[in-house]
């Protein structure tokens, strides 16, 4: 790599993308500060309306001119249930866009991030996933994002193809936010009770993700806050640790029929984080508590 490292961050106006700004400009996260090696990092941020990553052409001059040494594709179509209905936008940005990226890294000789997550499972079987378990999507959602990670395979040799879940933070919608403004706004709260998974707070993956990218430890990975719960649980956390007085009631997925199939149980190991870079995720709850101390500006 060079001296000064230059990261590329696609999809930079969500969530995620915020999130790596952020941590970057400021040297750390909640966890400590990230490596050294980003201290006079050059960042170039895009998003749609800078570079359409679903025009292969366009993608691949882009990525050449800038010659990135890291590029974070945290560009998704994320809205599960639309993808239902608009399987051909979904196809093209979790998909072909992400093969379109690959490519280009190829070219370019940059490493690779790309984000995924654990809808790549059916959530059938009641056991945290490895990444060495074979993906069974069941949503359009799912398996656009498996096939995205088919794409990144195919077309680079280094590549960290990293599944997350249940992903919260400071920009945009979230679970965390909505469960906030529901507690507050009617003073109770209904919450399926039987889907599990693991919470992730964004700032935590943030220190994970740029740890790992400095590696040569290719390949895919799960990274999620560590610990499992239902959405219930989730959800009487969030009130619990806001302190907002609130009558929770937990209910069943059929009770709150949705266009996409939800897993069951959703939940990543992320052992193989641990095996390489030792994972530092923090306890879902711990991560939680911090997030709400955090962002003071969230409660009304």
């Amino acid at each position: 790599m060079s001296e000064q490292i230059k990261i590329l961050i696609t999809g930079a106006n969500g969530q995620l993308g915020n999130e790596l700004q952020s941590v970057l400009s400021q040297g750390n996260t909640d966890m400590g500060p990230i490596p050294k090696a980003y201290e006079h990092a050059s960042i170039i941020a895009t998003d749609s309306d800078t570079l359409d990553i679903t025009d292969a052409a366009t993608t691949c001059a882009f990525i050449r001119d800038v010659r990135p040494d890291i590029i974070i594709n945290c560009a998704a179509y994320t809205n599960v249930d639309a993808c239902e209905s608009d399987s051909v936008l979904a196809q093209a940005l979790n998909a072909d866009a992400v093969g379109n990226i690959a490519k280009a890294a190829s070219e370019s000789g940059s490493k690779l991030v790309h984000i995924s997550t654990d809808y790549v499972f059916s959530g059938e079987e009641e056991v945290a996933r490895t990444e060495l378990d074979s993906p069974c999507p069941r949503s359009v959602y799912g398996k656009t994002k498996l096939a995205g990670e088919l794409q990144v395979q195919a077309q680079c040799k280094r590549y960290f193809i990293v599944r997350t879940a249940w992903l919260y933070g400071k920009k945009g919608n979230n679970f965390v936010k909505t469960i906030l403004r529901l507690a507050q706004e009617n003073g109770n709260i209904k919450v399926v009770s039987d889907q599990y998974g693991n919470p992730t707070n964004a700032n935590d993956l943030v220190h994970m993700l740029l740890k790992l990218a400095l590696t040569e430890h290719f390949g895919v990975y799960n990274c999620t806050g560590n610990g499992i719960c239902s959405w219930f649980d989730f959800a009487s956390a969030i009130v619990d640790i806001a302190n907002i007085p609130c009558t929770k009631t937990p209910c069943t997925s059929a009770e709150f029929p949705r266009p996409a199939a939800r897993p069951h149980f959703s939940a990543l190991d992320n052992s193989r984080l641990n095996n390489t870079i030792n994972d530092k995720m923090r306890d879902w709850r711990v991560a939680l508590n911090s997030y709400l101390k955090s962002y003071p500006e969230l409660l009304l």
